[in-house]
């Protein structure tokens, strides 16, 4: 049976009215925690006109696989091994990297190494798009996100809704600059980093 998430169909609209714009031009995009694959196969199907490269632990991997049997499109790629602390990362680069609710999921050195494997595998001028439920100055946006996290850190003590402002630093440090932060439904953001031209 395939792995499903409600929350994958509820915000796989408006992520995509987020990535229309700003994938119109890109080629390529690396995702990073697929998984269910949902978003892979429903944003692959949207945007034909780019790669969809999947990536999981490989524990997810079935999972994914079984997406991509079902309904997957042919720009919709079979998922890479990748473990953001270990690796491998590609030795290619890709227009877009795109994770959607991963950071709060994974530990602090997870997210430190996230960002920092992003920063090698990104194009330059390329996009760092991320979608979840952010703090800001270490304050929740709202009382459902200030349980979520209390369920969060009940479950794995390492898990926490992160700070935008922990986030950012990470990436000015992986040579990224802030390029959007937009409001989403149900106090999610999707923020968007740019990579700096070589």
């Amino acid at each position: 049976m395939r792995p499903y998430a409600e929350s994958c169909d509820q915000n796989r609209e408006p992520i995509l009215e987020i990535l229309r714009p700003l994938l119109r031009d890109v080629r390529s995009v690396l995702e990073i925690g697929s998984g269910t694959g949902q978003h892979a196969v429903y944003f692959s199907a949207h945007l034909p006109h780019l790669t969809w490269q999947t990536s999981d632990l490989i524990e997810n991997h079935a999972g994914i696989n079984l997406w991509l049997d079902n309904e997957g499109s042919a720009n919709a790629l079979r998922p890479l091994v990748l473990d953001v602390r270990t690796g491998p990362w590609p030795e290619r680069q890709y227009g877009t990297v795109f994770s959607a609710n991963t950071v709060h999921i994974m530990g602090w050195e997870s997210v430190d190494a996230l960002f920092a494997g992003v920063g090698g595998v990104l194009e330059s001028g390329g996009l760092f798009i991320l979608y979840g439920p952010f703090n800001y100055g270490g304050h929740y946006t709202s009382e459902s996100n200030a349980r979520f996290d209390e369920w969060l850190k009940a479950r794995n003590p390492h898990s926490a809704i992160r700070n935008f402002e922990d986030l950012d630093a990470l990436a000015k440090k992986a040579g990224l600059v802030l390029h959007a932060d937009i409001e989403m439904p149900v106090n999610n953001r999707t923020l968007v980093w740019r990579k700096q031209a070589d």
